[in-house]
């Protein structure tokens, strides 16, 4: 009896210290990776990044390219392609998945119970969290730079016309311009022009990395303008008119659509409430005379 005792502990011993084992050479197989030329990861995934690498570079190669090339995409609309890659994204994505399984297991552990759907579905929604996340980012980063463009038009403009030219008036730009998805733009498009892209080519990929009607008007503008020969400053400053334009327009649209989101929540949530507080002294009095 002792001796199949200590055989099966020796069995366990050996088993944890081979799965250390692997997991220490596993990990020690994955690369290590070179961030200098990428944006600096927020603290909420430098937790996770180890586990996202791993993932990466050990089970990534199955996933077929036209997934990986709709990924990336999704990735430039939004700008974390400086953040991370397709195949990264993806990695977080089945990290997330397994976060979000384990925290459903103990949460089932708690409640004393078990269910396979529940982990499936705690899978699920780990595993499209993140492109939850993505559309979010993407929603937000279409507000904030339809607000910031006119600022910025006008640091360009101010640049221009006080004799720098438009890689000078960019730099300008983004040293006094307020902090932002539209400031990282621009230092984006003067990384690329650093990294040997002509300016045309450098504003283009920005134009498709946000893919916004405002920016693809900006962008055709500042390129004809250049070709042409016209004056850029005049350019830039019929731009930046045009864009708070635009700006105090959606402003007056929101400010109408706001009496029309407000008459759900009024119908009810308020009405049923001031109906309650108007008739409850009416049908108490009615009770106490015994008309109820």
């Amino acid at each position: 009896m002792f001796v199949g005792i200590f055989i099966v502990c020796l069995a366990v011993v050996a088993m944890v210290g081979a799965l250390i084992f692997a997991m220490r050479r596993l990990t020690g197989a994955v690369p290590q990776e070179n961030r200098d030329y990428l944006d600096p990861l927020p603290k909420s995934l430098r937790s996770l990044w180890p586990a996202v690498k791993f993932v990466e570079h050990h089970f990534l190669w199955i996933v077929p390219r036209a997934m990986l090339a709709r990924t990336a995409e999704q990735l430039r609309l939004t700008g974390m392609s400086f953040l991370m890659s397709a195949s990264q994204f993806l990695a977080l994505s089945i990290v997330s998945a397994v976060l979000f399984s384990l925290l459903m297991l103990g949460a089932m552990l708690g409640l004393e119970t078990f269910s396979i759907v529940g982990l499936l579905l705690g899978a699920t929604v780990g595993f499209f969290y993140p492109r939850l996340w993505l559309r979010d980012v993407r929603r937000r980063t279409v507000t904030q730079v339809a607000k910031q463009l006119p600022v910025f038009l006008d640091f360009l403009t101010l640049s221009v016309e006080a004799g720098l030219n438009i890689n000078g008036a960019m730099t300008q730009a983004v040293e006094k311009g307020p902090d932002g998805m539209l400031r990282r733009e621009f230092e984006h498009v003067l990384r690329d022009l650093k990294a040997g892209l002509s300016r045309s080519d450098a504003l283009r990929r920005m134009d498709d990395r946000l893919r916004m009607k405002e920016i693809t008007n900006f962008v055709g503008a500042v390129i004809q303008a250049e070709r042409m020969g016209s004056g850029l400053a005049a350019t830039l400053r019929f731009q930046s008119e045009q864009r708070r334009t635009e700006r105090f327009q959606r402003a007056e649209k929101q400010a109408m659509e706001a009496p029309v989101k407000l008459i759900f929540p009024l119908v009810v949530f308020i009405f049923p409430v001031t109906f309650i507080v108007l008739g409850f002294p009416i049908v108490m009095k009615f009770m106490q005379e015994g008309l109820l």
